[in-house]
């Protein structure tokens, strides 16, 4: 099996239809799930039998976490049965660049292929945090860090020789 540093793994995923939970029961045991360690978990509205509006609730882990995570949905969640298959993915190099604003540093996260920088995005909880402690529009902010990195994407490129 590959590592991730070789660009793909192995995960399971999980996926259980629920027709009988509140909202508010379904967000405990997503935001439980993700406690959990979970790669990525989410709800897919659905609908049932007798046109019941439902959701499935699917769960990406690493290959060897799904009985932990088995468990959980079936401890945490009304369904009665889960089910799962074995899967690859192809992962993305990343990283996290820090960029400067009028308002402070923003942390912007990096997608690599193939060792080429792909595209960059500013952290949102970064960005809204500096737009709330500086009273700025969340957009200023967000223009400011999206201005940075395409600033550096250039640099970037011209550090491996790309033509701009």
């Amino acid at each position: 099996m590959a590592s991730p540093a070789e660009g793909y793994d192995r995960v399971v995923l999980l996926e259980c239809n629920i027709d009988d939970m509140t909202g508010e029961e379904l967000g405990f045991a997503l935001e439980r799930i993700l406690e959990e360690g979970a790669l990525d978990a989410w709800f897919t509205p659905v609908y049932m039998k007798k046109n019941r509006p439902a959701v499935v609730l699917s769960v990406l882990c690493r290959a060897g976490e799904g009985p932990r995570f088995r468990d959980l949905l079936l401890r945490e969640t009304s369904t009665l049965g889960v089910r799962w298959q074995a899967m690859e993915r192809e992962i993305a190099e990343r990283r996290i660049e820090d960029v400067d604003t009028p308002w402070g540093m923003v942390g912007c996260k990096v997608k690599i292929l193939a060792g080429r920088v792909v595209s960059a995005k500013p952290e949102f909880q970064e960005c809204a945090a500096l737009a709330r402690q500086h009273g700025v529009p969340l957009r200023r902010i967000m223009d400011a860090a999206e201005g940075a990195i395409r600033k550096k994407k250039e640099d970037w490129s011209s550090e491996a020789g790309e033509k701009r």
